[in-house]
Formats: C-alpha cells, sequence, structure tokens
C-alpha cells in the first residue's frame, strides 16, 4: 500500500476504482450527465464512464454551472465516487460541498495524475488528507 498525502478534502472517506487522465475537468463541457460518460471528443477519457469511479485529473475548470452539476449528477445517482485533482478552484470546491461528494488537491508528492493509474483500488480520506493506493492497477 502507497499512502499521498493532500490538502484537507471535502466528503465522505470511500473506497474505489481510480479513472485517471492528464486532462482537465468541467462537469457542463466534458460530461454527458445522462448517460455517465465523458463526451467531448478532445478529452483524454472520451466515452468512459465516470458513474461511481474515482476521477484523478490535472484541474477543474467553469464556474457556477459546473458546481450545480454535480449536486445534480448526484441526487440521480449518476456522480463520479469521488474527484482528486492537482488543484480545484473554491467554485468546484462549493458544489462538491452541496453534493456532499469526496474531493482532494494539492498532493505532496507531485502531480496525482502520475502518482495514480487508472484501475488502481484507492482509499480517499479527505478529513485525514490522504489518499491509499490499496492495490495497483486492479491486482
Amino acid at each position: 500500500m502507497v499512502v499521498f498525502k493532500c490538502h484537507r478534502g471535502i466528503g465522505p472517506k470511500v473506497e474505489g476504482e481510480a479513472l485517471v487522465a492528464d486532462d482537465d475537468f468541467s462537469a457542463r463541457y466534458d460530461l454527458d450527465r445522462i448517460k455517465g460518460v465523458f463526451s467531448r471528443p478532445q478529452h483524454k477519457l472520451a466515452g468512459q464512464s465516470y458513474k461511481d469511479k474515482i476521477l484523478v485529473l490535472n484541474t477543474s475548470k467553469g464556474g457556477v454551472a459546473s458546481a450545480w452539476m454535480l449536486h445534480e449528477m448526484k441526487s440521480r445517482g449518476m456522480a463520479p465516487m469521488a474527484i482528486l485533482f492537482n488543484t480545484a478552484n473554491t467554485i468546484l470546491a462549493q458544489g462538491a460541498a452541496l453534493a456532499d461528494m469526496t474531493m482532494c488537491d494539492r498532493f505532496e508528492d507531485g502531480d496525482v495524475t502520475k502518482l495514480i493509474k487508472t484501475g488502481d483500488r484507492l482509499v480517499v480520506d479527505p478529513a485525514e488528507g490522504a489518499v491509499t493506493v490499496v492495490s495497483s492497477n486492479g491486482e
């Protein structure tokens, strides 16, 4: 097991599978919130399902619309389990808090999109500011 320290985050402690891309994130422009997939063709995760995944991305984009969309997605059961960023903007952090969605950022060990791989099983503990890789690449 490997533990990565980050800034204390938002939301409950969760465990799940990582979906990783060195790309940015906008709930408004990158997602098909009905189908639960990344829909912007230029996004590195285009066509992949984000539902119940722990997204690991570079930074958050967008404003109020992206923030309330997190709440809307969570209310319909069509949301990621958690989102980890290198840096998150304050508006998206407010949206995560409203949605009771787990979110952390600012990792001490470097670029989180390089530290964690798609398929890794993670435990995200926002209160502790820690993300534990409990198994690597689904092994």
